[in-house]
């Protein structure tokens, strides 16, 4: 037993084990002053301590590989209250897991300050003489870079296209305003635009652009029987899925690449 004084004062004993005070006797002054007061903090912890909230570890999840969400200008840029076309309400998916890019058959020598005016012909024309609900196109990128928002439901979601038939569901469309044959440039900008698109929604399902997924047809008048699970690249041309020349041989030709630099956007 020993004796110390507690907060108010009073002595108080306090009981210390024998083989402590055996190795205690044995140490200089020093190293005895802080054995004890260790066995005190310890005693202590021990006894008071009692932490409502054990810490825990949280599970580790595999990484994912994401990429940045790029600057999109929305449908109200484009899309002014007198061209509004009555719609039903958006359809959505569970998650984007390939992207088709287009090209919109339309001239190539445009400001970009014409953009939206362009896009809004394009949803005249497709919600006019087509019968279309809406613009069919996800997302549209100009030959200075800049990606607008197409069809409507958000662009944060899996939003149903209707770009690339027998194809449009778990997908995303990307059209190129302009047309892109052979021996046609393509802007730089506009393909690092596509890229940044295509990293970013499909980062969200952990898709890596340079692969292959499969997808399953919902129409015969693709390249793939109704019902027919299809694999497919992940960053993939309009005629992968539809008898087509669409997106054209010159930005076909650029798909490498752009899977390539969307690939390095997700830091793969």
């Amino acid at each position: 037993m020993r004796a110390t004084r507690g907060p108010d004062g009073h002595k108080r004993r306090v009981r210390v084990p024998g083989a402590v005070l055996l190795v205690v006797g044995c140490l200089p002054a020093l190293t005895t002053l802080v054995a004890v007061l260790m066995f005190a903090r310890g005693s202590e912890s021990i006894v008071t301590h009692h932490s409502p909230h054990p810490a825990t570890v949280a599970p580790r999840t595999p990484p994912h590989h994401y990429a940045p969400r790029p600057a999109i200008v929305p449908r109200s840029v484009w899309l002014d209250a007198t061209a509004r076309h009555e719609q039903p309400a958006p359809r959505y998916d569970d998650k984007v897991i390939a992207v088709f890019v287009h090209h919109t058959d339309s001239p190539n020598g445009y400001d970009c300050a014409d953009a939206p005016r362009i896009i809004r012909a394009l949803y005249a024309g497709q919600t006019g003489s087509r019968h279309w609900d809406d613009i069919g196109y996800n997302f549209l990128v100009d030959r200075c870079g800049t990606v607008y928002e197409g069809r409507a439901g958000g662009v944060d979601r899996a939003v149903t296209g209707a770009h690339t038939q027998g194809f449009n569901h778990r997908s995303t469309g990307i059209a190129a305003l302009g047309t892109f044959t052979a021996g046609v440039p393509v802007p730089r900008a506009m393909t690092d635009a596509i890229a940044a698109v295509a990293a970013w929604k499909l980062g969200l399902a952990d898709i890596d652009p340079r692969s292959r997924v499969t997808l399953v047809s919902s129409s015969g008048l693709s390249r793939y029987k109704a019902g027919t699970a299809a694999t497919l690249p992940a960053l993939a041309g309009h005629n992968d899925g539809y008898q087509t020349t669409c997106p054209g041989a010159a930005l076909t030709a650029r798909l490498p690449a752009i899977r390539n630099a969307a690939a390095r956007l997700q830091g793969r």
